[in-house]
């Protein structure tokens, strides 16, 4: 079992920036990658950046260049950075951890709730 605990979403202007923080604990030590997904109003849950045990990073077309994710594994967290904001990132956003195995396993967060005002 993983257990996820997400932090740092909020209310900001476009343009401006957040941090979301992701902390994990638990079965950690069989952990593929992790990341951050979100879901909007009305629609499906999608990518938005992820991180692999070794440190390869893979990005939504729409957040390059503007979002960074990072990990700290000493402290077995998980960060990203928002720079640039749009109202249509607006979403709550889901911290992921994918497990190795086969098949392997996807553990969620409770989501954190990111509002950006035009």
């Amino acid at each position: 079992q993983v257990q996820l605990v997400e932090s740092g979403g909020g209310l900001v202007q476009a343009g401006g920036s957040l941090r979301l923080s992701c902390g994990a604990s638990g079965s950690i030590f069989n952990l593929r990658a992790m990341g951050w997904y979100r879901q909007a109003p009305g629609k499906q849950r999608e990518l938005v950046a992820t991180i692999t045990s070794g440190g390869s990073t893979n990005y939504a077309d729409s957040v390059k260049g503007r979002f960074t994710v990072s990990r700290d594994s000493a402290k077995n967290t998980v960060y990203l950075q928002m720079n640039g904001l749009k109202p249509e990132d607006t979403a709550v956003y889901y911290c992921n951890a994918l497990t190795w195995g086969l098949p392997p396993f996807n553990y969620w967060g409770q989501g954190t709730q990111v509002t950006v005002s035009s």
